[in-house]
């Protein structure tokens, strides 16, 4: 994988009051595949607007029902499996360099709209802290903790 870039991408730690984690079940996924909504930074575009975007586009959720808490200060990679290789992001990326965003949830329930564009979630819940990590494929599973670790004071 020598040569490739790690794509820039954000994370969301979305926390209702009670501090449970939105969790969303990848559509693409027959197995449980538990992930928070994250995607790639378009050219162009700050890690915040990528972060506020990604989430209206995966959970239905606008900048007035989330409050901003926090940030990652560096951003946190990850590489993708050598057996996904050329699967995800069609071989181009080493992996996903991502700024992570603590945000507080400030809607009801039935404001979420998975399919408010192209779906990414078949399903989601409220997880508590205990639970996200095992629950995410295990690619991923050390930059969750990381992310957890980090931002976990601001919850």
């Amino acid at each position: 994988m020598s040569g490739k870039d790690y794509r820039p991408c954000v994370g969301i730690m979305l926390a209702d009051d009670a501090g449970r984690i939105f969790l969303g079940q990848r559509a693409d996924m027959a197995t449980p595949a538990w992930q928070m909504p994250q995607g790639g930074i378009d050219p162009g575009e700050g890690a915040e607007e990528a972060a506020l975007r990604e989430l209206m586009e995966e959970t239905g959720l606008g900048p007035d029902k989330v409050k901003i808490v926090a940030r990652t200060a560096e951003p946190l990679r990850y590489d993708f499996p050598a057996e996904l290789d050329g699967a995800i992001a069609k071989g181009k990326w080493r992996g996903q360099e991502q700024v992570w965003f603590l945000m507080r949830f400030r809607g009801e329930d039935a404001d979420v709209r998975l399919d408010a564009h192209e779906v990414e979630f078949s399903d989601w819940k409220w997880a508590e802290r205990d639970e996200i990590v095992p629950a995410i494929v295990p690619f991923k599973r050390e930059v969750y903790a990381r992310a957890l670790a980090e931002l976990e004071p601001y919850l």
